[in-house]
């Protein structure tokens, strides 16, 4: 097989390799970076493994043929994927209903999965005589912290955050302005989608991308996204083996990377039956798949932070693996859930289940609710994207008992905050550069 190779989705772009494709993060004409074909696996040859970096060294191969990182790809699955993502039986659920948890990382948010894959990977292609690189990040609440904890402390790069004021919970903010050393948090006067638009602006600004050596570490790098597949491959095996018959998925939606994660995974032969993206009122993607019209808007804020995106990056990828409007709807389905029964959700299946969910899972479980009971005789999955400990201040009181903090997490909410405060524009972000 020749060498993979990585085209961007608006085809304005030279090839690259994958190496190239995740150090510049986002193609020069503005698109995502996508394999020029998608490698097939043989699930048969994963008999046996069950640890996130023995999936990873197998399952991404093919993603990593011909590169520079080939020979390196165990040894970064083994330092960036020692996380357990169980997926655990929801016991008291009269159907096959089963949680994918994905918050037992640092920061306990799925996004901590990539952004260590990310560091890993790029440490790796960083030789000596490279000048420092800046990572420039928007976040809506989980992927900041994450890329903080990857980086923090590695003499060679930069991290620099934006979020948008008064849009995350106080543990996420936390989470974001705990680091100092070589972690810059930029507090932005505006909304997630301002953030994101902001990191675009400085990435196809010439002067300012050959003075800073940007990269990025949202999901629109493919470093990111790759290894998200690794725990929907793990986890359709594992529901495969356990029941005899494929996994369907309901993921919290909000940039869709991690629901694209979900998209490759099946594409390229792990046992996924269905993927339903659960949004919150940022309604975007429902509407497109109900209606066929693309129309992005202003975010919404939500209980469901993270999730307030109302122009997903991600869809392009989504358009360029399914090229038209039938097809992808034939491939995913979406659902929108407010804030009223995003807080319902959390109450009944707390006393109903014993489970407690984040906003964001709860709009998964909402959405599992919503299914037939002709449609639930399959297994399901509810993507549990962050642990609840993360929005006390929204789940305690509707739950009625202090969520217990994950140890990790506890640590971070001792450190003291350092944050500067901007309004959403070029030039603010490129003197708080300087």
């Amino acid at each position: 097989m020749p060498d993979m190779q990585y085209a961007s989705s608006r085809a304005g772009s030279p090839n690259v390799t994958l190496s190239e494709a995740i150090r510049q993060g986002l193609a020069p004409d503005g698109g995502l970076y996508v394999p020029t074909r998608l490698p097939a696996v043989d699930i048969e040859e994963f008999a046996g493994l069950t640890r996130l970096p023995d999936i990873a060294q197998r399952g991404l191969k093919g993603f990593f043929e011909g590169d520079r990182l080939e020979p390196e790809l165990g040894a970064i699955a083994a330092a960036a994927l020692d996380i357990p993502a169980p997926t655990t039986v929801v016991a008291r659920s009269p159907d096959p209903l089963f949680v994918l948890e994905l918050f037992h990382g640092p920061t306990a948010a799925f996004k901590d999965f990539g952004a260590r894959f990310l560091a890993e990977s790029l440490a790796r292609l960083q030789s000596r005589s490279d000048p420092p690189m800046t990572i420039l990040v928007a976040t809506s609440g989980d992927t900041g912290g994450a890329v903080a904890a990857a980086f923090h402390l590695r003499p060679w790069v930069r991290v620099v955050i934006l979020y948008p004021k008064g849009m995350v919970s106080p543990r996420q903010e936390q989470q974001l302005t705990c680091w100092g050393d070589n972690v810059i948090a930029l507090r932005i006067d505006g909304t997630f989608d301002d953030c994101q638009r902001l990191v675009k602006e400085a990435f196809v600004d010439f002067a300012l991308r050959a003075k800073h050596h940007f990269s990025s570490a949202n999901s629109i790098n493919i470093g990111r996204l790759l290894p998200q597949t690794v725990y929907y491959a793990a986890s359709s095996l594992e529901i495969r083996h356990r029941t005899g018959a494929p996994a369907s998925y309901i993921i919290p939606a909000g940039n869709l990377g991690n629901a694209f994660a979900a998209v490759w995974a099946r594409a390229v032969g792990f046992p996924i039956e269905r993927i339903v993206l659960a949004h919150n009122a940022n309604r975007t993607v429902p509407d497109y798949l109900r209606t066929g019209e693309w129309l992005p808007r202003p975010s919404i804020q939500t209980l469901a932070s993270a999730m307030d995106v109302g122009n997903p990056s991600n869809m392009e990828r989504l358009r360029a693996l399914y090229p038209t409007f039938d097809a992808i709807t034939e491939h995913v389905s979406a659902e929108s859930v407010d804030d009223a029964t995003i807080r319902t959700r959390i109450r009944e299946d707390f006393m109903q289940l014993g489970r407690e969910w984040c906003p964001h899972t709860a709009t998964a479980a909402e959405v599992y609710r919503r299914l037939s009971e002709e449609e639930r005789d399959r297994p399901w999955v509810l993507v549990a994207t962050a642990h609840p400990a993360k929005f006390n201040d929204i789940v305690e009181p509707i739950v009625g008992k202090p969520v217990e903090v994950p140890a990790a997490l506890g640590r971070l909410l001792e450190l003291p905050r350092h944050m500067l405060d901007l309004p959403p524009t070029l030039k603010a972000v490129a003197a708080a550069l300087e």
